[in-house]
């Protein structure tokens, strides 16, 4: 387990020594003093505390969720650029263009039609 993932007064061993989580970087050794963890450790949690802290599940999103907030996004981001282009059809038409090619790329990188 990563020293991220455990909660404040968590209890775990890293290199052999045994020590208590007191902040976001810094744990207490057992015998006194502090120790800053580095973020690639792997440490062995001591008690249920440490094992509760599994990794955080995200929830997965539908396609159609994230179609929809898109299109509402291309359609804000269109009218922006249409504002920002002042008008003149030429650069507002190569805009568009770009925005449509941007959207087809993001939906086939998530496989949404």
């Amino acid at each position: 387990m990563k020293f991220q993932h455990l909660p404040i007064g968590a209890h775990f061993e890293f290199e052999g020594r045994c020590y208590t989580k007191v902040g976001p970087l810094v744990a207490a050794e057992e015998g006194g003093g502090q120790r800053m963890i580095p973020r690639y450790a792997v440490l062995r949690g001591l008690n249920d505390v440490a094992a509760a802290a599994a990794p955080i599940t995200v929830p997965q999103l539908e396609a159609a969720e994230v179609s929809a907030a898109f299109a509402e996004f291309e359609q804000l981001a269109g009218q922006m650029l249409h504002e920002a282009t002042n008008a003149d059809p030429a650069r507002q038409a190569a805009v568009q263009a770009a925005l449509t090619v941007a959207g087809q790329v993001f939906r086939n990188r998530l496989n949404i039609k």
